[in-house]
């Protein structure tokens, strides 16, 4: 893939997890990158891995105050910005009667109120720069309905919406927006909570469940963080210039329909 040269990029989200590697793979391909992380110790540890035109910036996505600074710090320290990947996000597991108001709150306010706030304060030197590129990375959680998982998968679907709205409205000046969602991924943060969950709940080892997880795919093995970090730079990549409102699932074909009674 080409990605255009000297791309100034704010990823948030980005002290662990997708975040973390799409940060390593945008700065090799010779991008300035900005690391925000509501915890600033990651942020700064992934800035000082990536080294030369990498900042590591401390920020809470549902702050409005928060992401104008670091757009602010973004735009000065790189003379622009025109990358934005909105990875920040928070996992939520539990019965209906288990999920508090709280729990709701918190879920909806980073996944989705968060992407709006991050969005909206980014749009500015994204339109200005003539080429601008947002990715979102969403989830299986926003294609289809999951038990246990309502305030994560509202957000999630909402997430699709919100992206696709930004791409009618930027696509005037210029701005690409898309969406990535992969399915469950067992090396991620999220991914472990998820896995620690059924581990609870099920009676099986970890690694039971990761072998049986994959072999329910479709491919026949389950997602990794490279799957997903390949999936955000192509829609980063000049290749993807004519493609905006998409949601890409990377999911190994785990959306694909059955032979009821058959399998």
């Amino acid at each position: 893939m080409r990605i255009a040269s000297e791309r100034k990029a704010l990823i948030t989200g980005g002290g662990s997890g997708f975040g973390r590697l799409i940060a390593h793979r945008l700065h090799d391909s010779g991008a300035r990158v900005a690391v925000a992380d509501i915890d600033a110790g990651s942020a700064r540890a992934t800035a000082a891995e990536l080294g030369d035109g990498a900042l590591g910036l401390a920020a809470d996505v549902r702050s409005a105050s928060d992401m104008a600074r670091v757009v602010h710090e973004a735009q000065t320290a790189f003379g622009g910005l025109d990358t934005l990947v909105v990875s920040a996000g928070v996992f939520h597991i539990g019965t209906l009667e288990e999920t508090s108001e709280a729990d709701w709150d918190r879920t909806v306010d980073v996944n989705l109120k968060g992407a709006f706030i991050t969005i909206r304060a980014a749009a500015a030197p994204l339109r200005a720069s003539g080429r601008g590129r947002i990715v979102t990375i969403g989830s299986d959680c926003g294609r289809r309905g999951f038990p246990g998982q309502v305030p994560y998968t509202a957000s999630k679907f909402g997430l699709i919406g919100v992206t696709e709205s930004v791409a009618a409205e930027l696509a005037p000046d210029g701005v690409t927006a898309n969406c990535v969602c992969p399915v469950g991924c067992p090396t991620t943060g999220m991914g472990r909570e998820v896995l620690d969950w059924k581990v609870s709940h099920a009676g099986k080892s970890p690694d039971e469940i990761v072998r049986a997880a994959a072999r329910t795919n479709p491919l026949g093995r389950n997602a990794t963080e490279d799957d997903v970090a390949d999936a955000v730079l192509f829609f980063l990549s000049d290749q993807a210039g004519f493609l905006t409102g998409v949601t890409l699932d990377v999911d190994g074909g785990a959306r694909l329909g059955t032979v009821p009674g058959v399998r």
